[in-house]
């Protein structure tokens, strides 16, 4: 690693011999794959972007220029090339870099990434900043062919291509022909429309041997010929997609030539107009376990560098809720024709790869369009299908227009089955699902739910597609509590919580995977001779108003856990209940997220932190019972309190 081990900064890369590139890209790969297997994280998409990473850093004066590294999972490489080659170790980890670009991170992460397609829209904005600062420095979007099937990315170019064609604004089509899984649509099928440089070139040849024999040629009809082969390769490259939105286009190139790549971009940064490099990479590069399964290695756990196989799950150990998901979706789809399976480009991150391969016919992959998802389903349900569409929480966000106007206002039945809610891990605070409860909740017409264990998913994922309206069932990333399922799945009646457990002492509220926690603590304060009655409400919307308010009146003494933000979440809405019946509490305490955005990390890490452990709510318990206790909220994060 002698040439890695001398760079701290762009700076020093620039003072490599132009030769030794090639073997620097080998150690960031070996790096990148050394760490990754150790942390988990982004892998094929980084290792497919090495040379554009030292390419982008040797030519251009970064942190001056700016660099965008679209959703951020392919910028390994240019993290190790931008000062933290030390703290590579730490990527994902509690405490250490992000697997995406921060700016609070590093002066040459100039935006914050983690959802794909902002790049162009936030490149522009910065080179029309710059145009007012009269300042000449160059802003680079580099975006993969997967995140242009969105829409915010062509919405950018055509602002950038109209009005601003005097900003200096350079965009890498990084084309790798494919996102998380397999690109689908038009879009890829034209990006996919390439000569090789043979066939030009044959071409060419033939070209010229055909004017040659005409009598009479001059000059100008010449240039018009040569015009008309750029016309030609223009017309069968994606570059008449691009010319359309006035940008130069170039390309498409060798995306792990270096020489080539460097040439290139050291020509188009002369060049103050929009631009489009088209580059070529492969994902995976360098790697063969992740070049022959990269969509497998997208997005990885830790695995063995020999074997490519990640560690294997323990004999009898519980499947995850969204293999869980899938696996109801497939049974359920034999016996009901209108249940219409919908993703964003993620089929086997959801579950849905099952279902696509034994009903092909029901199953969509709209790409990386989440607002067209949601509206092509609501379509869908008015002519009498019921469409699932799995989307995670975070994700979800980006369409939450189109659920409002396109499904709750005309009360259509649409589920949405929100996979990643609550904390997701590693990713960090553009991946963590803290929000959905709040959202949804907010939403007329909207029916939310969120099942305990794998059991009542199933139960709840019947009970959506029989239901005649928009429905969320919200549940976990990870490993579900290994209960043994029903025989039969029975459907569940809309709005109805569960008595867990009896206790006189207190009553605990609890929703999703929290019910497990709460119930161990209601174990741990057993021990201590305190009682407490756990309620497995269910449904955050509409909630059990009879069991809640008269377990209230009963106990007095309430505490609420949620994964999910306590502002506006599941403890404001039992707040919200027990205030417009009146009922009257001696203490009530909301446990959950704060009002923060949750950094990364791991789950157990994260919810040990912010007190979402059985440990965590039977101290919280026990100190709300404790005699001459105040009320005031506790300093702990994750917890309020109000006295009645």
């Amino acid at each position: 690693m002698d040439l890695l081990d001398k760079i701290n900064s762009p700076q020093d890369l620039k003072k490599i011999d132009r030769s030794q590139l090639p073997r620097l890209a080998d150690e960031i790969r070996s790096t990148i794959v050394e760490v990754v297997s150790q942390t988990g994280g982004h892998l094929a998409s980084s290792l497919g972007a090495v040379e554009l990473a030292i390419a982008i850093h040797y030519v251009f004066d970064t942190p001056a220029d700016k660099v965008i590294w679209d959703v951020g999972h392919q910028a390994y490489a240019h993290k190790l090339l931008t000062g933290r080659r030390d703290v590579f170790s730490t990527l994902r980890q509690h405490g250490g870099i992000s697997g995406f670009t921060k700016r609070n991170e590093s002066a040459y992460d100039a935006f914050t990434t983690g959802h794909s397609s902002t790049s162009i829209s936030a490149g522009l904005g910065i080179a029309c900043a710059k145009k007012l600062k009269a300042e000449k420095s160059k802003v680079i979007a580099v975006i993969g062919d997967g995140s242009m099937t969105a829409g915010l990315a062509y919405e950018a170019m055509n602002q950038a291509g109209d009005t601003h064609k005097d900003k200096d604004l350079i965009v890498i089509l990084n084309d790798n022909d494919m996102s998380i899984s397999k690109n689908v649509g038009a879009i890829s099928s034209l990006l996919s429309r390439t000569f090789s440089a043979g066939k030009l070139q044959t071409w060419r040849k033939e070209f010229g041997e055909f004017l040659k024999s005409l009598p009479k040629i001059g000059n100008n009809v010449y240039q018009l010929a040569k015009r008309s082969e750029e016309s030609f390769k223009a017309f069968v490259t994606p570059g008449m997609l691009f010319e359309a939105f006035n940008f130069d286009y170039f390309g498409p190139i060798d995306g792990h030539n270096l020489s080539h790549l460097i040439y290139i971009l050291n020509n188009i940064k002369q060049l103050e107009e929009p631009v489009l490099l088209h580059v070529t990479t492969t994902k995976g590069k360098g790697y063969r376990q992740a070049e022959k399964n990269p969509t497998y290695f997208h997005g990885v756990g830790c695995f063995d560098i020999d074997t490519g196989t990640c560690r294997p799950r323990a004999p009898g150990s519980a499947p995850s809720y969204t293999e869980v998901f899938g696996k109801t979706m497939v049974e359920l789809g034999r016996n009901d024709p209108r249940i219409i399976a919908v993703t964003a480009a993620m089929p086997e991150g959801t579950g849905l790869t099952e279902f696509a391969a034994k009903f092909p016919e029901r199953f969509f992959d709209v790409g990386i369009a989440e607002q067209h998802g949601v509206t092509f389903a609501a379509g869908m349900a008015t002519e009498g299908f019921r469409p699932v569409v799995a989307i995670y929480s975070t994700f979800l966000q980006r369409a939450y227009d189109q659920i409002i106007h396109d499904v709750c206002i005309e009360n259509l039945p649409v589920v949405f089955a929100v996979d990643r809610g609550g904390l997701v891990g590693e990713d960090g605070p553009t991946h963590h699902g803290q929000f959905d409860l709040s959202y949804l909740r907010a939403l007329p017409n909207m029916v939310v739910m969120a099942p305990r264990d794998e059991n009542e998913l199933r139960r709840m994922l019947l009970t959506a597609v029989l239901y005649d309206g928009p429905i969320a069932l919200r549940y976990p990333r990870g490993k579900a509590e290994g209960v043994t399922p029903d025989e039969e799945i029975r459907p569940l009646e809309i709005g109805k919580g569960q008595v867990m457990t009896h206790g006189d002492d207190l009553v605990i509220f609890a929703v999703g995977r929290m019910v497990s926690e709460a119930l161990e603590a209601a174990r741990l304060l057993r021990k201590d001779g305190l009682g407490a009655t756990v309620v497995d409400c269910r449904f955050v919307k509409p909630l059990d108003r009879e069991l809640i308010t008269g377990l209230a009146e009963k106990i007095p003494n309430i505490l609420t856990v949620e994964e999910n933000t306590l502002h506006g979440g599941f403890g404001s809405a039992i707040l919200e209940l027990l205030s417009d019946c009146e009922i009257r509490y001696n203490r009530l305490r909301r446990m959950g997220l704060p009002d923060m955005f949750v950094e990364h990390g791991s789950q157990d890490v994260l919810r040990t932190k912010y007190g979402l452990t059985a440990a965590s709510i039977a101290a919280e318990a026990a100190a709300m019972l404790s005699p001459g206790k105040n009320a005031c909220p506790l300093k702990m994060a994750g917890v309020t309190s109000r006295s009645s």
